[in-house]
């Protein structure tokens, strides 16, 4: 198994508003899971709004209260989508660091990609 090497953010805030830390190597915890649970309807309820302000945009002639609401509604959903690419940004392994004079390292792609 992986050593641990970095807290992991929780998709939560503590009682205070400040972060939520999850110090484990097992990403099969209960906390883990249920973080990944979270993470995963946080996500969803962000792609549900995107497609309910899509709507409201685009279908209806919306009146300030509306669109005050949809405002605070899709601020609260893009704080926890980046919070949530915040924690996986963190817990993702580290890159191979590039031989020195290697101008080439890095991704690649097939010429025919270009085309």
């Amino acid at each position: 198994m992986k050593a641990h090497s970095e807290l992991r953010l929780l998709p939560w805030s503590g009682p205070d508003g400040k972060p939520c830390y999850l110090s484990t190597d097992d990403a099969s915890s209960h906390l883990s899971r249920l973080a990944d649970t979270t993470e995963a309807a946080q996500l969803d309820v962000g792609q549900e709004l995107l497609e309910h302000a899509i709507e409201v945009i685009v279908d209806a002639e919306p009146g300030p209260a509306e669109l005050r609401l949809l405002a605070r509604d899709l601020t609260e959903a893009l704080r926890d989508t980046l919070r949530v690419a915040v924690s996986r940004g963190h817990r993702l392994p580290a890159p191979n660091p590039a031989a020195p004079g290697d101008e080439e390292a890095g991704p690649r792609s097939p010429a025919a990609a270009f085309s």
